[in-house]
Formats: C-alpha cells, structure tokens, sequence
C-alpha cells in the first residue's frame, strides 16, 4: 500500500473516532437532562402532596372547616318552647355564634277544633316540652344553648347531647308542611257514642253512617222517644 493510500485511511479512522465521540457526548448530554429533570421534579410532587396533607389535616383539626353541623333536642318547661326558641335567637346574635348555632325549630301541626259547634282549624306543638336546634357542639354553643332561660338540658347521655338523624328531621318538616289536616276517624257504623259538643250535648247516639272525607257521621238520636238522625262532626262526639 502507497504511502498516500495510509495516510487517506488514517484520516477516515480519525473522522470516525471524533464522530463516535461526539454521539457519545449527545447520550451522556441527554441522560444528564433526564437526571436533572426528574430531579427537579420530585420535590415539587413532594411539597404538592404534603400541601394536600396539611390542609386535609387542618379540616380534621378545625370544626367549623367541615360541615359538622347535626340537629339536637332541648327540653324545655312545657309553654315555654315558642318563647325559648326567640330567646335562644337573641343569645345567637348578641354572642355572635351564627357559626355554630343555625337554626331553632317548635315543631308544630294544624289540627282541627270543635268549639261551640264550629271547627277551627290551630297549630299544636308536635312534641310539648321539645325543641330541635341545628348546631356544632362545641364548649361556647352548648354553653349558650343550654343556658338559655327555661332550657333544662339536652337529650342525650349525661351532659353529651345526641344528633337525631337527618331523616327523622325531614319527616318532621314534612309532617309541619301539611296545608290542611287529615280527618281521623275511628267511628265505625254501630258505634256507640256521647255527643260532647253543641245543643245535644250529652246526649247518647248510634253511629249510622262516616264520611271520611268530609269529617262527618250521621247518628241516630233517641228524643222524646223517637230515633231522630243526625249529622255532627266526628270531633262532636266520643266512644261510649
């Protein structure tokens, strides 16, 4: 071989040798990129789930950064419901517990009256003596609630109150919801009854016919020794 065919030859080894340097450098380059980023990456991941920790945390610590808010029943003097419901409004405001105490409820019912031979439709207490009251049961509201005038303690073990659950409430607010009362009647035809309310009062009656829908029975009355028919209000008279 000439001596210009060595040199030729030594100078593509040379070419080839820088190339696979510089792939060598380019790889390395890269990996050291990677490394880098994955090392940047990782405490930032870290520092996001322990920001997610704390404040996950702080909810668990604190009371009032979680909707822990339950309905409870008072007892109260019977009478005294309506008036320590406005009481225990005016203890909210002036202590400034509007973040703990939410809500005061009497529950109440329509029902239907007979007097002097006319119905009248009233609002009953559902529970007398009662009061439901939403709250966070914390040292300050239950200091507050329970020291309200005419309030004799909570329901519950000892001086911890129990929660009611949400679903007796609803059924509550739906029994107070209902526009106009149903009839009731436990009269059947047959019945013997005494007539309690307007001109014969007193008098003894058989049932004849009910009228559930209407509230109304027709009874059979003996005057002056004749059986005279009768249709009162089924609040007008009483089983015999």
């Amino acid at each position: 071989m000439s001596d210009e065919e060595l040199k030729d030859n030594q100078g593509e080894q040379e070419v080839e040798a820088t190339e696979a340097d510089t792939d060598v450098d380019a790889v390395a380059d890269e990996s050291a990129v990677e490394e880098v980023a994955e090392t940047t990456d990782e405490p930032a991941a870290e520092a996001s789930e322990d920001a997610t920790t704390d404040a996950f945390e702080s909810k668990l610590l604190n009371p009032t950064a979680v909707d822990n808010r339950r309905w409870y029943v008072i007892h109260t003097y019977a009478g005294y419901e309506d008036q320590v419901a406005q009481n225990l409004y005016q203890r909210i405001a002036s202590m400034n517990m509007e973040d703990k105490i939410f809500d005061v409820l009497v529950p109440k019912e329509k029902q239907i009256e007979i007097k002097n031979g006319k119905r009248k439709t009233v609002e009953n207490r559902v529970f007398p003596g009662y009061v439901l009251v939403q709250m966070i049961v914390t040292e300050d509201s239950w200091f507050v609630v329970r020291n309200t005038p005419n309030v004799t303690g909570f329901i519950g073990f000892g001086t911890q109150p129990t929660p009611i659950s949400s679903e007796e409430v609803e059924r509550i607010r739906k029994r107070m919801g209902i526009e106009e009362p149903k009839y009731e009647i436990e009269f059947e035809p047959g019945d013997l009854v005494r007539i309690t309310d307007g001109a014969l009062k007193n008098f003894e009656a058989k049932v004849q016919e009910v009228d559930r829908s209407k509230g109304k029975i027709k009874v059979s009355v003996n005057m002056f020794g004749r059986e005279t028919p009768v249709t009162l209000d089924s609040l007008q008279v009483k089983k015999i």
